[in-house]
Formats: C-alpha cells, sequence, structure tokens
C-alpha cells in the first residue's frame, strides 16, 4: 500500500483539444499529465527545490477508458508511486466524476536545472510526496 500524498489538477477541456471525432484528441491526455504531475510537484515541493529541479517525461503509457467531450468536468489524480534515483515513477488518473477516462503511467527524470544533468533527489525532498520513503 502506498503512502504517496494524493494531489488532485482541474483539467479544462479547450476547444482546440477537440479531435476531428468530436472527443479529446490523445495529444491533450499527454499535456494533461504533463501539467499534472508538474503542478503536484510544485505543490509539494519548496520554493528552493522547485528553481533547482527540472523534470523530464521519459515515458508514458496511457489506456484510455472512455472518450473526453468539451462540456466535460474532468479531474486528474495523481500519485507518485515511488522515487529512484533521478526518476520518479507516477500513476495519473484522468476522472469525469466517477468515470475512469484515462490512466498513465509515466515515468520522469529530475534535471539539475542549472546543468541539465540528471539529479538525485534529497531523502528529506523525497519524504514530502512519500512520508516514511526507506
Amino acid at each position: 500500500m502506498s503512502n504517496a500524498v494524493p494531489h488532485t489538477f482541474a483539467i479544462t477541456v479547450d476547444p482546440a483539444d477537440i479531435d476531428f471525432m468530436g472527443h479529446v484528441n490523445n495529444a491533450s491526455y499527454l499535456k494533461w499529465v504533463q501539467d499534472a504531475v508538474v503542478d503536484h510537484w510544485r505543490a509539494f515541493a519548496p520554493v528552493e527545490a522547485v528553481k533547482q529541479y527540472l523534470w523530464v517525461a521519459t515515458t508514458h503509457s496511457i489506456t484510455y477508458r472512455r472518450p473526453t467531450f468539451l462540456e466535460d468536468t474532468v479531474i486528474a489524480h495523481v500519485i507518485l508511486e515511488k522515487v529512484q534515483g533521478a526518476r520518479a515513477f507516477y500513476e495519473t488518473v484522468i476522472k469525469r466524476g466517477e468515470d475512469v477516462l484515462a490512466e498513465v503511467k509515466s515515468s520522469w527524470c529530475c534535471l539539475d536545472a542549472s546543468t541539465l544533468r540528471p539529479a538525485r533527489l534529497a531523502r528529506e525532498l523525497v519524504e514530502k510526496f512519500l512520508p516514511s520513503a526507506e
């Protein structure tokens, strides 16, 4: 059982997100996950850490469950599953009410903002996201 601090991120479906079939285009989900994970980082990390570190996605695996439409109220539920070295592993569930629209597993690499090289986070910082992390 994860001890991760959950985070929610409200998503606004923009007319530009809608494709020729009348629902949200796949590419928009990637942007939403990027925005939600970065918002999670900014919500829990100290201001100094936000300035010191950047995050880049290394993989996304998306399972689409239901289509999303322009007028939908959408929330991303973000959970940091684990941090391993300079990598973080997230699960983001995008929902409309109780309906799961998409489930996303993603991995991210932490970069030092000045060198743009991979950077490990201090244990104290990781514990802000994963209390009692080992």
